[in-house]
């Protein structure tokens, strides 16, 4: 193999060579495989609690799983720098897996809604302040590859696990699945449990600790994320690339079976390349582009999905399986450089609310971009990424206009 080749691939497992980062990156990804377990079993229990109404079951607890990240997860950043951040992670962590716990047991349709709902804010809790520790327990020059690797093994998972938990569902039986994800949670809690709570306490000043105006702190938090140019651009591009994004996850499954007339198998194969695009972008986007803005990244991302979906209504399936393999390359490039730019181009103090403010307003996108691919998706059922993707690749030359920074360093 090629020498550059060979160190490009093998320099994202650098990270792990910082036992603190180790530890906290597998505690991560194995609860992350348990939450696919949970998923697919959720699914399954909806169609068990009524099979006629199971998409609006399951439309409604990924809308509430959106909404308790909206609402909480500026107040996870504030709290991450104001409680000891171990604590917040192993206490959030056995708080969801009591709640997994929970759901072998429900029977009826609101007992989801709720389970999920407590379930997610504990989650939004969790998340911002596992993503504001990073920056400050790897190595500058690691960090980019640290948070890579953590996205790609994300969407790695996100390809991978549901196939397991369905081959486990049909094995163990549907609630039974549950507890699986729930021994993920102990086996990840004890990993979190084993780490010296001075590490995770790294950055994190006196000054922030004790604050006490909560409200004032937010709203800091949000002023920083907009206040500052090169994480306002990355930012917009992000609510581009959402709306990109939620027309192949809301829209595939219509296109294959209605326009291709094909089978869910291809469903699963086309959202499998990709996850499979999202992962690769996302384990060498460290090495992609290493300028101080991220602009590359981001513009050559929004770029690719626009003109990927763009083609899909006028293509077969194997060229689709092409154009969505370069779709989730597109999606990790335009969407990761914000969390390092965060760590690059905020003081650490600072840091954790930011990475909060960014975790709600992230998901708002989204929130915003399901119906707008919604409403692609029902009034040009036969040219909706057509459509869309031009409206995606217009909006991206706005955004590049009015937001991309004109300088080469960081404002802050």
């Amino acid at each position: 193999m090629n020498p550059k080749i060979y160190k490009t691939f093998i320099e994202p497992f650098k990270a792990l060579q910082n036992k603190t980062f180790a530890k906290l990156y597998f505690a991560q990804t194995i609860s992350l495989l348990g939450d696919a377990f949970s998923w697919v079993g959720l699914a399954l229990l909806a169609y068990q609690i009524d099979k006629e109404n199971s998409p609006v079951i399951l439309a409604t607890a990924l809308t509430l799983r959106v909404t308790a990240f909206i609402i909480f997860s500026p107040f996870a950043g504030v709290l991450a720098d104001k409680v000891e951040r171990k604590k917040i992670l192993y206490v959030t962590h056995f708080i969801r897996m009591a709640i997994i716990s929970c759901l072998p047991f429900i029977s009826s349709e609101w007992q989801i809604y709720a389970l999920v709902f407590l379930l997610n804010v504990f989650n939004a809790f969790f998340t911002p302040t596992y993503r504001a520790i990073i920056p400050q327990i790897v190595e500058k020059k690691y960090y980019r590859e640290a948070i890579g690797l953590s996205t790609a093994t994300f969407q790695l998972l996100g390809v991978l696990g549901p196939g397991l938990a369905g081959i486990l569902a049909v094995w163990l039986g549907v609630r039974q699945i549950f507890f699986l994800d729930a021994i993920t949670f102990i086996v990840a809690g004890i990993l979190i449990l084993s780490i010296s709570s001075s590490e995770l306490q790294k950055g994190v000043t006196e000054k922030a600790k004790n604050s006490l105006n909560t409200w004032k702190d937010i709203s800091n938090g949000i002023r920083l994320l907009f206040g500052n140019k090169i994480l306002r651009f990355a930012l917009a591009i992000e609510f581009v690339s959402a709306i990109a994004g939620a027309m192949i996850l809301v829209n595939t499954i219509g296109h294959i079976k209605n326009s291709l007339q094909l089978d869910d198998k291809y469903y699963g194969w086309a959202m499998a390349v990709f996850g499979i695009g999202a992962a690769v972008a996302a384990f060498l986007s460290g090495s992609l582009d290493k300028s101080k803005t991220r602009s590359t990244s981001l513009i050559s991302g929004v770029f690719l999905l626009a003109i990927s979906i763009s083609l899909a209504n006028f293509v077969g399936y194997p060229v689709l399986l092409i154009l969505w393999l370069f779709a989730g390359l597109g999606q990790s490039l335009a969407e990761i450089p914000s969390e390092t730019l965060i760590a690059e181009t905020i003081d650490s103090e600072h840091q954790g609310k930011v990475y909060g403010s960014h975790f709600a307003f992230s998901h708002l996108w989204w929130a915003i971009a399901y119906p707008i691919a919604g409403f692609f998706g029902s009034n040009y059922p036969t040219s909706e990424f057509f459509y869309a993707g031009i409206f995606a690749f217009i909006l991206g030359i706005i955004t590049i206009l009015i937001f991309k920074p004109k300088f080469n360093f960081k404002n802050k």
